[in-house]
């Protein structure tokens, strides 16, 4: 459920087809996303999870759409 919102938000972000999108998928070396990207997309997940703020130090950990949805499930439970 989480990785499917998340793989569809990156797809419209970076307008390429959400089935491309895995949990193996790399920010940098796949998408080619820059910090302005990644701050995009945070805001478009705050929204979508009514979650708070995410913190820069929260964001540099996360490499993959992998460790998005790991970090995702553990600010939700």
């Amino acid at each position: 459920m989480i990785f499917e919102k998340v793989a569809a938000l990156i797809a419209e972000q970076f307008n390429m087809d959400a089935d491309s999108i895995t949990m193996d998928t790399s920010f940098a070396d796949d998408l080619n996303a820059d910090s302005v990207d990644i701050v995009d997309l945070s805001m478009a997940l705050e929204e979508e999870f009514d979650i708070e703020e995410l913190e820069e130090e929260d964001l540099s950990s996360i490499s993959t759409v992998g460790d998005l949805v790991r970090f995702l499930q553990n600010k939700l439970d």
